[in-house]
């Protein structure tokens, strides 16, 4: 019964709300998200191990239509056609070796067929306050070795638009350039490789670990296992002070009551009057009050020696008169 009271009180109730809330958010929510972006890494890693181990391929081989195959990212493919510059875009806002830097994304158009793929050529560093000059692709028809990747998602808050002439974007999202410029176009893009006709800034490969989500995840299921536990042990111990206290209480109260019933030892009495053990205290009393009077009476007289005779009938003659013989 003290045991659901202590667990019944407000403080201990909104605790144990607050803790099972973030027990069920670290194994349905934080535990997944980290342990997901691990999985979408590891995915990512093994993809590029398999790309970077076959050669280059034609496009109509890899990709024959234009709907993105997830296991053909990072494919190299080889295509010839022409670079769409009217038709080119800028993506603000990227980081390449840890510095600001503006991707240059033109559309190619495939000779011998209606498709128009998005090309990442690669990155130029931005100027401030200026659009930054961009290097024109070559003219003509002209054969490329790129890489497929998958479209980046399209922020809503932050979509295509001009900037001095220019047309710009946020992500690399081959439908939001196709919306601006109506120009159909592929649903992946290709990242241009290195050397290549319209290559600009080289974009390196991704580095092939899988960073710090594992860890998280894990951590993310400790904490969930840890909360309960936690508040688990803090009410199991001022259960046990409750009880420590409640019995250090009953036995003072104890000691208390059993003080009171124990009976006390009589004061001793005083000799009664007139008995044989009274008298003989009167004795002994008036014994030594006679003999201090005689010291004090043979101190003061300087030059005679004792009488102890004198004294000593003094006394029994008064004891004879009190008493009798």
């Amino acid at each position: 019964m003290h045991v659901l009271r202590t667990i019944l009180r407000p403080g201990w109730i909104a605790l144990g709300v607050v803790v099972a809330a973030f027990a069920v958010a670290c194994f349905t929510l934080l535990a997944p998200w980290q342990l997901g972006k691990n999985s979408d890494t590891e995915r990512r890693n093994d993809l590029i191990r398999t790309a970077t181990s076959i050669e280059t391929e034609p496009l109509a081989e890899v990709a024959p239509s234009s709907t993105f195959d997830p296991s053909s990212e990072w494919r190299s493919v080889q295509l010839t056609g022409r670079y769409l510059v009217e038709d080119q875009a800028l993506v603000r806002l990227r980081n390449v070796d840890e510095r600001p830097a503006v991707e240059v994304l033109t559309p190619f158009a495939v000779s011998g067929s209606d498709r128009v793929i998005l090309v990442d050529r690669g990155y130029i560093r931005p100027q401030e306050g200026a659009v930054p000059d961009i290097p024109a692709p070559p003219t003509g028809e002209q054969t490329i070795t790129a890489r497929i990747r998958a479209a980046e998602s399209v922020s809503t808050d932050r979509g295509a638009r001009q900037d001095n002439g220019t047309l710009t974007v946020s992500t690399i999202n081959p439908g939001l350039v196709s919306a601006v410029t109506s120009t159909p176009m592929d649903d992946f893009y290709l990242q241009l490789s290195p050397d290549q006709p319209g290559s600009l800034g080289e974009i390196s490969l991704p580095q092939l670990d899988t960073g710090p989500y594992l860890s998280y995840g894990l951590q993310w299921l400790a904490f969930g296992v840890m909360a309960p536990l936690g508040v688990g042990y803090f009410l199991f111990s001022e259960i046990r002070a409750r009880r420590r206290a409640a019995a250090a209480a009953s036995a003072s109260a104890a000691g208390e009551q059993s003080g009171q019933d124990t009976p006390r030892s009589p004061k001793p009495t005083a000799p009664e009057p007139d008995s044989r053990a009274h008298r003989r205290q009167q004795m002994r009393d008036e014994l030594r009050a006679a003999a201090g009077t005689t010291v004090v009476h043979q101190v003061g007289r300087i030059g005679h020696g004792p009488q102890a005779d004198d004294e000593s009938r003094d006394v029994r003659d008064k004891l004879t008169r009190r008493y009798g013989d």
